[in-house]
């Protein structure tokens, strides 16, 4: 196929990192004024989404993951998530098909990402848990003073990039949130990059993304950067040339800018009384 025969995708692949406190979940959760979102919490940070006016709340489907080292079902349960299969979630321990709340009829979601349309944005909150939890997972038989070994180091590369691959070729709008590390690169340089996996995946966690996103705070403001030339230390840039450091009040509008993201808050929000693409339909999970 010729390239002037190829029709631009309507969908982004969205990855926003920083500090803590820096304003990731912030940025992300102004989505919700446009789009319905589906948010899987994986480090109980919804917090912040409470900041969202009352009615836009109403656009924001929380995914609870309660992952710890003892318990590191985050990773389990994304890795099943992502492949965009229909499946079931339930509320208590955030595992896929839980025998235990199946059996008490415990409340449960379903997801199937495969079905969800342009006017919802699939955000994962956070890629540093989700890399804690692949680590718990394959320590989880050794003590607490352990250090992981090659095979181990590359047992998590393999997981981490199973999972990115599928965000790579996601045909819905998704973002991701990660926090910083500063690794060295392959030319010798030093630079501030997402985390994702091991220091070595981490800095090439990007491929995987349209637009890679810097929060940081400066003179007592949120600011945000995504143009490939914000810094020579700091890993940004955007494949459609947004520059969110030339916004006085950065947004992902500039991004999200086709499709239901023009839409009112009121018509985003009549949306979320349906089921149209989503299919999270919250219940009782039967015998």
């Amino acid at each position: 196929m010729k390239l002037t025969d190829k029709i631009p995708t309507t969908t982004h692949r969205v990855l926003i990192y920083g500090a803590p406190k820096s304003g990731k979940t912030q940025l992300a959760a102004q989505l919700a004024h446009h789009y319905k979102l589906i948010w899987f919490d994986l480090e109980n940070g919804y917090a912040t989404l409470l900041k969202l006016p009352k009615p836009i709340q109403g656009n924001v489907e929380v995914i609870s993951i309660p992952d710890s080292k003892v318990f590191p079902i985050a990773i389990e349960t994304m890795l099943k998530v992502i492949t965009g299969n229909k499946v079931n979630i339930c509320e208590q321990h955030g595992k896929v098909s839980c025998p235990l709340c199946k059996k008490d009829n415990l409340p449960t979601t379903d997801i199937e990402l495969a079905t969800v349309g342009t006017d919802t944005v699939v955000v994962i909150d956070s890629l540093t848990q989700l890399t804690n939890s692949a680590i718990a997972f394959i320590t989880k038989n050794q003590p607490d003073d352990y250090k992981m070994d090659f095979s181990d180091w590359g047992n998590l590369k393999a997981i981490v990039e199973k999972f990115l691959s599928q965000v790579q070729v996601a045909k819905y709008n998704i973002v991701c949130i990660s926090h910083e590390e500063e690794v060295e690169m392959e030319d010798g340089r030093k630079k501030i990059v997402p985390v994702c996996g091991s220091s070595k995946s981490s800095r090439n966690t990007a491929k995987y993304f349209d637009h890679v996103i810097y929060c940081d705070v400066k003179n007592r403001k949120h600011g945000a950067a995504s143009s490939t030339t914000f810094a020579n230390n700091i890993l940004t840039g955007s494949r459609t040339d947004a520059i969110l450091e030339s916004e006085v009040n950065p947004s992902l509008d500039s991004i999200f800018k086709s499709g239901i993201g023009t839409s009112s808050p009121t018509a985003a929000s009549s949306l979320t009384q349906g089921s149209v693409a989503l299919n999270a339909l919250k219940g009782m999970a039967t015998k």
